[in-house]
């Protein structure tokens, strides 16, 4: 097994989930119920199957594209939200009632 990159994922993984929707949902369902154990597992075994399949599909697709096209892809993706971050965060949506 490649550690420094179990680490490197571990890491990365920890870090984005602190505060994501899920801990709060983990958080919530947990002070509403009277087996924290439960929701700690029923949480873990799903964190835990949604990264499997992250990382099967990502496999997958790796073994279909080359890894040049696919570096490419995402730095386009990661472009595009960056520009719609900047220039369109302030414009809202126009609802029925506005028009």
């Amino acid at each position: 097994m490649n550690w420094h990159l179990f680490g490197l994922s571990f890491i990365t993984v920890f870090l984005s989930e602190l505060g994501d929707k899920s801990q709060l949902a983990a958080i919530a369902l947990s002070g509403r119920c009277q087996s924290p154990r439960a929701v700690f597992f029923g949480t873990a075994g799903a964190l835990l199957l949604t990264s499997l399949l992250g990382a099967l599909a990502g496999g997958a697709v790796a073994e279909l594209l080359p890894t040049r096209l696919l570096k490419a892809i995402a730095a386009v993706g990661f472009a595009v939200l960056a520009v719609r971050l900047l220039w369109f965060q302030n414009q809202q949506p126009q609802t029925p009632k506005d028009q």
